[in-house]
């Protein structure tokens, strides 16, 4: 039986807990290098937050299933590259976490991303064994505004979804946790303030957020049901 009394957060991965932008950028670059093309940081910004298979096939035509699934292994493979030298925790991640973790909010992951890129992050992080859950992109069918990933961690957290807080910075995200019934929690950044209107709380900082205001978010949405 699920504790009623408990709460959990959801974080997204990336531009929630990294800032991981530059690093997808330069990694895209030495790939397009590699295949001899480019990619300007306009294109990148247009194709932000496509799958690495839709980004391939949209720059290289005629690539075959078996090439396009290798050029997204090198993609990622050189995006841990740059995170190994140099990893961009977003500003107040770590002490959200720890703060949370003191309060006993569960915490989960659920991100898009492969498996190998969430874990090499949570490490860097140092924060790896804080979270109970952690879905990537290898446990869901469905991305977002689908909320299967959300939902999915909610379930691995032992939590009903009316139970759980997601932080997200993208708006398909925030759709995602709209549809999974959870409070949602937008950080600006990676979208403008005003793609993000429809989530319960926008901030700019995850310095803005603490465990009593998310509490407080949460139990606001119970009430409501909606």
């Amino acid at each position: 039986m699920k504790d009623i009394n408990k709460m959990g957060v959801i974080f997204d991965l990336d531009g929630v807990l990294v800032n991981s932008y530059r690093a997808h950028l330069e990694s895209w670059q030495s790939l397009a290098r590699e295949y001899g093309t480019t990619m300007t940081e306009a294109q990148f910004a247009s194709l932000f937050g496509r799958t690495s298979p839709d980004i391939i096939r949209e720059l290289w035509d005629s690539v075959s299933r078996d090439q396009v699934l290798a050029m997204a292994e090198r993609k990622e493979a050189l995006y841990r590259e740059i995170l190994e030298q140099d990893f961009p925790a977003m500003d107040g991640a770590c002490e959200l976490i720890d703060q949370l973790v003191e309060k006993s909010f569960v915490l989960g992951v659920g991100s898009s991303g492969p498996p190998e890129n969430v874990e090499l992050s949570l490490q860097k992080l140092g924060r790896l064994e804080s979270f109970s859950a952690v879905i990537t992109g290898k446990d869901v069918t469905r991305g977002k505004p689908d909320p299967q990933v959300f939902l999915t961690a909610a379930q691995r957290m032992d939590l009903e979804a009316s139970q759980c807080a997601v932080i997200e910075d993208a708006p398909a995200g925030i759709s995602a946790a709209r549809a999974g019934g959870m409070t949602s929690i937008a950080l600006t950044g990676t979208a403008p303030a005003d793609k993000l209107r429809h989530a319960d709380l926008v901030v700019k900082s995850l310095r803005e957020l603490t465990p009593k205001k998310i509490a407080r978010l949460i139990r606001i949405k119970e009430r409501s049901g909606k």
